[in-house]
C-alpha cells in the first residue's frame, strides 16, 4: 500500500544522529530523530522538542570543557569539588555530539525557528554547496481530505544500529569516525487516523493515530499512499484502558505463578499539515502542494 510512497519519501527524509554519555562514564549512548527537507535552499522541518535537543548539546559540551579545564591536574577529590560546583553527577549527561546524516557536504551555520505553540520547528542549514537530497515533498493542498478512518505512515529513524564514533581516551572526549556504520536503516510505521487534536482556542493542529509513532521518528513526515505529506510525527501518547489484572494465577514454563498487567494503548500524534504550512507561509519558507 505504502511501498512507492515510501520511496518517495524517503529521497527528502534524514536522520539526526547523536552520541552521549553520562558524568564519570567511558560508554557512550546513541540516540536517532529525523527531520526532512523542504525546498532547496536547505530548510527542513522537525519537532520543536528535536530543535531543542540539538540546541542543548553546545550548553552541554561547554560546561564539560569547563569542568576538563578547571579540573586539570588536580587531585581527584579537589576534581570532586569542581564537579560539585558546575552541578555534574553520574545522572547528568555531560557530552552530546550531533551529526546530520546525508544532508549536505558542509554546515556553517544551523538557524532554528520554533513554533511558539506546536511542537513544530523549522531548520535553516547554511554553508552548503551540495545537498544531500534532490526532491521535495508534496504537502497536501485540501486540508479536509485528512479524515478519520483513512490509512497513513511515517517514516524515521527509531532502532539506531550506527557505530562511526568512539571516545577519544586522549582528549577524553566522544568524536566521529570516518569508519564504521554511518547511517541506521528507515523504519515505516502506518497507522489509522482516530482523532483530531485542538488547541486551547478549539483550533486543529494535529492528528491522532491508532499506532505509536517509535522513539526516532520524530520530526518524520507523515504521508498518504500517494507520498503526499499530510503531516509530521511528534509524541505518542498511552492512553489506560482499564483492563487491569492483579495477582491472577496462570502456569507458565511449567511453574504455577502470579502475574499482574496493566493495560494501555498506545496513540501517535503528529502535527497537522494545516499547521505546517501555516508556519511556513509565516516564515516566508517556499514549499510544494499536491
Amino acid at each position: 500500500m505504502f511501498v512507492r510512497a515510501i520511496q518517495e519519501v524517503a529521497g527528502f527524509t534524514r536522520a539526526i544522529h547523536s552520541i552521549s554519555r553520562n558524568f564519570g562514564s567511558q560508554k557512550a549512548q546513541r540516540g536517532a530523530a529525523t527531520l526532512f527537507f523542504v525546498n532547496e535552499e536547505g530548510w527542513a522541518l522537525t519537532c520543536k522538542h528535536v530543535a531543542q535537543w540539538i540546541t542543548q548539546a553546545d550548553m552541554i559540551n561547554k560546561k564539560f570543557h569547563q569542568y576538563q579545564s578547571e579540573s586539570r591536574g588536580l587531585s581527584s577529590q579537589l576534581a570532586k569539588t569542581v564537579a560539585n560546583k558546575l552541578g555534574l553527577d553520574d545522572s547528568k549527561t555531560v557530552e552530546m555530539r550531533i551529526t546530520f546524516v546525508d544532508c549536505v557536504d558542509k554546515i556553517t551555520n544551523i538557524r532554528f525557528v520554533n513554533h511558539p505553540e506546536y511542537d513544530l520547528a523549522l531548520i535553516k542549514i547554511e554553508g552548503f554547496k551540495k545537498l544531500g537530497v534532490t526532491q521535495f515533498p508534496r504537502f497536501l493542498k485540501d486540508n479536509q481530505q485528512v479524515q478519520p478512518g483513512q490509512m497513513l505512515c511515517r517514516l524515521g529513524f527509531p532502532f539506531p544500529e550506527f557505530n562511526n564514533f568512539q571516545l577519544n581516551s586522549t582528549k577524553d572526549q566522544l568524536e566521529w569516525i570516518q569508519v564504521g556504520q554511518p547511517r541506521s536503516p528507515r523504519f515505516p510505521m502506518e497507522g489509522m487516523v482516530t482523532r483530531f487534536l485542538g488547541d486551547k482556542k478549539g483550533k486543529i493542529y494535529g492528528i491522532e493515530l491508532s499506532t505509536p509513532g517509535l522513539r526516532g521518528q520524530s520530526g518524520g513526515p507523515l504521508f498518504d499512499s500517494e507520498g503526499v505529506v499530510v503531516g509530521m510525527q511528534s509524541r505518542t501518547k498511552h492512553l489506560h484502558l482499564g483492563f487491569d489484572i492483579e495477582e491472577k494465577e496462570i502456569v507458565a514454563h511449567g511453574k504455577s505463578k502470579k502475574v499482574n498487567d496493566y493495560s494501555f494503548i498506545h496513540l501517535g500524534e503528529c502535527i497537522h499539515v494545516s499547521a505546517i504550512k501555516e508556519f511556513m507561509d509565516q516564515q516566508g519558507v517556499k514549499y510544494h502542494l499536491a
